[in-house]
């Protein structure tokens, strides 16, 4: 699914996707860790599987990653985040993401750790 540029982000800034998170699908880098959160957020809410890859480190990203087409994402809340700034090298976003699918609706609760390389955040994995 394509999303235009104008229609709100999915996750959750109140910014359009094109001035949020559209921008590090389109090959921008995200400044901070909740900044890559957020748009792998948005990259599951549209579809965005080469997005998802490239941004999963090396070390943890699975052989093969299938969406689920019938989940809709619907809500992100980040409840906390724990360093992940500019200057930083890892950090901690915890969320929640609230979604609808054939079973009804869920919340996906998960504190995701981040790591920067080269200048470029990475998922590294959930604790």
């Amino acid at each position: 699914m394509t999303l235009d540029p104008g229609a709100r982000c999915p996750c959750g800034t109140g910014e359009t996707y094109g001035a949020c998170c559209g921008r590090y699908h389109a090959g921008q880098t995200a400044p901070t860790a909740e900044a890559l959160m957020r748009s792998r957020y948005s990259a599951f809410a549209v579809g965005d599987r080469d997005y998802l890859v490239a941004t999963w480190h090396p070390s943890t990203r699975p052989a093969v990653l299938e969406l689920d087409g019938r989940t809709q994402w619907r809500r992100l809340d980040v409840v906390r985040t724990e360093a992940g700034g500019p200057f930083d090298d890892r950090g901690v976003v915890e969320f929640e993401a609230r979604y609808a699918d054939d079973d009804g609706r869920g919340v996906l609760r998960e504190t995701s750790r981040f790591v920067r390389e080269g200048g470029r955040w990475f998922y590294l994995d959930a604790v």
